[in-house]
Formats: C-alpha cells, structure tokens, sequence
C-alpha cells in the first residue's frame, strides 16, 4: 500500500466513525483524484483503483470490529482474487465515493462488493473480490462461523451470491487448476 496519507488519516478517523453493522454494514469512503493517481491519459491510473480499495477494506474491518480481533489471533486479511469493470472516468481532482461491502460468503472465502461512485448513484467502477482471514498461528483460513462470531455476527446466513459472484469463484478455482 503506497498511499501514506490517505492511510494515516483513515486510521485517526477510524476512532471517531461509528461501528458498521455486522456482516452487512457498508464503509462509504470520501476521496478526491490527487495528481499522484494520475496516468498518462491525465485521469486516475488502474492500478491506483486497487490501491484505494485496499483503504476501504481496511475501514470495514476495523469498523466492524474484526481489526482487534485480528491483531489478537494473528489473522490476516487476505485477497485472493478479483475483478475490475471500469464504466467512468476519474479526473484530476475529481470527488468520489469509495462503497465497501460484503455480499456473501462460501466455506472459508469472503466475497467483498466495492465500487466507485460519483455522486449518490453512478457507479464509475466496480470490483468484486475473493477474500479471507488467514489465521497465521493455525496457518489456514478461518472458517465462516468463527469469523462471524468474533464480530457479534452468529448463524448469519450468507445471501445467495450473484452470478458475477459466482463466475469469479469459478474463475478463481479454475486458475488454481491450472497451476496443478
């Protein structure tokens, strides 16, 4: 993560946002293009779209409360796949609003929904994600349950997950049999 500023000050406002609601709590982020986001093409470089997300993550975690948590049991939260649709343009010094969420879960894998608004509704990007807890110390991924109930989270069911969700999960275990 090469974004220092933006970290720093996401972790001092952490202390003063409330809790999200667990699981289904969404992290709404407000950011402005910096010229350092900027390609080229004088709008805001791909790789720096995963960059941000990795603050928006960051703030659902601790804001749900699973950042303490994971600082005791040495969990880490992990990406282990994702896909990215770019439907708008950001420009220098433009205003926009980084959404957080989960949207479901499956054995030990999370799939996290984040996108990119401009203004209330339209959507400039949208990126889904495999993700899970890495318990170091058990060194796998933390099942479901636990993780759930470490958040105050008990027999929650996980929604029906979306087609897109689906392929990406498919993608995902495909990938993995091609390094077999």
């Amino acid at each position: 993560m090469n974004l220092w500023f933006r970290l720093l000050y996401l972790l001092l406002c952490s202390f003063f946002r409330p809790r999200l609601a667990a699981p289904f709590g969404v992290s709404r982020l407000p950011f402005r293009v910096l010229p350092n986001d900027l390609d080229s093409n004088l709008h805001m470089t791909n790789g720096r779209y995963w960059n941000i997300f990795d603050l928006g993550r960051l703030d659902l975690i601790l804001r749900m409360g699973l950042g303490r948590v994971a600082l005791r049991e040495k969990w880490a939260p992990i990406v282990g796949a994702g896909t990215i649709q770019f439907r708008r343009e950001l420009k220098p010094f433009q205003r926009f609003t980084l959404e957080t969420r989960l949207v479901g879960w499956v054995g030990t894998r999370v799939i996290m929904e984040q996108r990119v608004l401009l203004g209330e509704e339209k959507i400039a990007t949208r990126a889904l994600l495999v993700t899970g807890i890495y318990d170091r110390r058990q060194r796998r991924f933390v099942d479901m349950p636990r993780m759930m109930q470490s958040i105050g989270a008990d027999d929650v069911p996980s929604p029906p997950l979306s087609a897109a969700a689906d392929a990406l999960l498919a993608a995902d275990a495909a990938l993995k049999q091609d390094d077999a």
